[in-house]
C-alpha cells in the first residue's frame, strides 16, 4: 500500500497502511499486558503471534512492513514490536548448524523456501533502519546459504523445500516459494549499500532466476504452479511477485529492460485479468506446506480468499505504472519492444 500510494500520488494508500499499522501498536501493550496477566490469553490473544512469535510467519513480514512505515513518517511506536521480532529471527528461530534458518517441520532440520521471505526483508530494513552492517551481513548470509542448498543452476530456479536428513533432494520448483526468493532479493537489493562485499553475489543471483523464470514464463503471461511442469495450473500470486521483482529490477538499473520490459508488461496483463469487478484477486494457490510429490502442489485449491495474491497484485500494479511512466515502449510486427534510451 506504501509503494501504491508512492506510484499513484494517492495519499489513501498510505493512509490505509499508516492506520492499521498504527492499531496494531497502540492495541499491542494492552494485549501484552493481558496475556502475562491471564495465562489463557497466551494462546487466545489475536496479537499472539507478534506479541510471542514462535516461526519466522508470525513476524517477518510486519516487522518489514513496520520498519518501512516508520521510515515513511508515521509516528506510531513500533520499536518494541521491532525489536521482539528481530531478537526472533536473529537468536530464536531455530538453524541448521551452519546458520542457515530451517524448521522442525515437515521433518526435522527442513529448510523452506517461503522462509527467504519471512525473515530476510526484516533484516535488510533493520539495517536500513539503524545503520548497522551485521544487519545486512546476517542478510546476505541467508540468502547464500540458501541459494548453496536450494538453487537448481541448470535451470536458475529454486526447489521448495531441503531437508537435512535427505541423501536426494526432490527438486519440485512451487511457483510462489520462487517469487518469496525473487522478493527477497529485490526487497534486498533496495536497501543493500553499494559497496557491501556480498552485493554482486545476491545480484548475480537475482539476474540468475530473472533469466530461469524468463524460460518458464507461459504465452499467456502466466507461470504454472510447478514452474517446469506445464501441466499444472496456472497461478495468480507468482506471476504478480515476479511481475513485480522484474519491473522494479528493470527500474533498478539491475537486468536488462530490452530483454526483460515485455515479459514483465506480459506478465502484468495477464494478472490483471485475475482481478474480478468485485477487486477480488481470483487464481490464487491456499497457503501451502512442503511436499514431496506432485500431487501436492497439482491439487493445492485456489481461493479469492488466499491473502497471498492482494499484496502481490498492488506492487506489481504500482511497479508497472512506474515502468510505464519511465519508458517508451513501441509495438513492432505485433511485438512489446521496449525503446532504447
Amino acid at each position: 500500500m506504501l509503494l501504491a500510494s508512492q506510484a499513484t500520488g494517492d495519499a489513501r494508500f498510505k493512509e490505509y497502511s499508516d492506520k492499521r499499522l498504527a492499531f496494531i501498536a497502540n492495541a499491542a501493550p494492552y494485549f501484552q499486558k493481558t496475556t502475562e496477566s491471564h495465562a489463557d490469553w497466551g494462546t487466545k490473544s489475536p496479537l499472539r503471534g507478534l506479541l510471542t512469535p514462535h516461526a519466522l510467519d508470525d513476524c517477518g513480514a510486519m516487522c518489514a512492513a513496520m520498519i518501512k512505515a516508520t521510515r515513511e513518517g508515521s509516528k506510531a511506536n513500533f520499536r518494541p514490536l521491532i525489536n521482539t521480532h528481530i531478537d526472533y529471527i536473529l537468536n530464536k528461530e531455530h538453524r541448521l548448524k551452519d546458520g542457515t534458518l530451517a524448521r522442525n517441520r515437515p521433518q526435522p532440520n527442513s529448510v523452506w523456501l517461503d522462509d527467504l521471505f519471512m525473515g530476510i526483508p526484516a533484516l535488510a530494513q533493520m539495517g536500513k533502519l539503524t545503520g548497522e552492517k551485521k544487519y545486512y551481513d546476517e542478510a546476505t548470509k541467508q540468502v547464500l546459504l540458501f541459494s548453496e542448498k536450494m538453487f537448481n543452476y541448470d535451470k536458475n530456479v529454486y526447489m521448495h523445500g531441503w531437508v537435512e536428513a535427505m541423501t536426494e533432494h526432490p527438486q519440485f520448483h512451487w511457483a510462489r516459494a520462487n517469487g518469496w526468493a525473487i522478493l527477497t532479493k529485490v526487497e534486498l537489493l533496495e536497501v543493500l549499500p553499494e559497496n557491501h562485499p556480498d552485493r554482486p553475489k545476491i545480484l548475480a543471483l537475482l539476474k540468475a532466476h530473472v533469466k530461469g523464470l524468463a524460460n518458464y514464463q507461459s504465452g499467456s503471461g502466466f507461470w504454472h504452479q510447478l514452474l517446469d511442469r506445464e501441466d499444472s495450473y496456472l497461478e495468480t500470486s507468482a506471476t504478480a511477485i515476479y511481475t513485480f521483482a522484474i519491473a522494479r529490477a528493470i527500474n533498478r538499473g539491475w537486468i536488462d529492460g530490452l530483454a526483460y520490459a515485455p515479459m514483465a508488461l506480459l506478465g502484468w496483463n495477464a494478472v490483471a485479468t485475475k482481478v474480478s469487478e468485485k477487486g477480488q484477486v481470483e487464481g490464487t494457490c491456499v497457503g501451502t506446506g512442503m511436499g514431496f510429490d506432485p500431487a501436492f502442489y497439482y491439487h493445492r485449491p485456489i481461493s479469492p480468499f488466499a491473502a497471498h495474491g492482494y499484496g502481490p497484485v498492488i506492487l506489481a500494479g504500482s511497479e508497472v505504472i512506474t515502468l510505464l511512466k519511465n519508458n517508451a515502449f513501441e509495438i513492432n510486427d505485433s511485438s512489446v519492444q521496449l525503446l532504447n534510451k
